[in-house]
């Protein structure tokens, strides 16, 4: 049995149009992707339509994602949360009344694998780990930022905290997210 590729080897390989390898990039990262848009766009058939042009922005432009700036999930994740925050803001597109029903994130687009399943759960654990021991302040901006979807001056005007004061602190949590995350990696890989 050989060993999964590694983040960078898989998009390496994604670099060199391989698409076996960007097969397996998707199947491994498409579920926690789609549940970051799917909770931005409240809409399901918006966040799969969503979930798709994402991961063919990752197609066509793999060959700027840098290992040494952070990893491979936190990559896709600013994608991600770029893209649905252009969506929600263009003129075409008319938010849904709708809610999304509870426990609808866990039927994920496929998520048919149990160990993807388990792969994407482990990431999502360690996130919510790591963003468990950010002070709340920077926790509370950065949840604002990357799970609703606001933007700075948005999350300022929301905490009624100054611009600036907004930005040091989603900076200073990501920085400490990093180091959390390459800690807890590192001790495990």
């Amino acid at each position: 049995m050989t060993s999964a590729p590694s983040s960078a080897e898989l998009v390496s390989r994604v670099v060199s149009r391989d698409a076996d390898a960007f097969s397996l990039l998707y199947d491994q990262y498409a579920p926690l992707v789609f549940k970051l848009v799917l909770r931005m766009m409240r809409d399901r058939a918006e966040a799969e339509d969503l979930l798709q042009e994402i991961f063919l922005q990752v197609w066509r432009t793999a060959a700027s994602y840098d290992a040494r700036r952070g990893e491979l999930p936190a990559w896709l994740m600013t994608i991600a949360r770029s893209r649905a925050i252009d969506r929600l803001r263009s003129p075409q597109y008319r938010r849904s009344t709708v809610e999304v029903p509870a426990g609808a994130e866990a039927k994920l687009a496929g998520a048919s694998d149990p160990r993807d399943e388990l792969s994407a759960r482990e990431g999502a654990t360690a996130v919510r780990h790591a963003l468990a021991s950010l002070p709340q302040e920077q926790r509370r901006v950065i949840e604002l930022a990357y799970f609703d979807g606001l933007t700075q001056s948005q999350i300022a005007h929301k905490v009624q905290e100054p611009l600036g004061t907004v930005k040091t602190r989603i900076r200073l949590g990501m920085l400490k997210l990093r180091g959390v995350l390459a800690l807890k990696q590192a001790a495990t890989g």
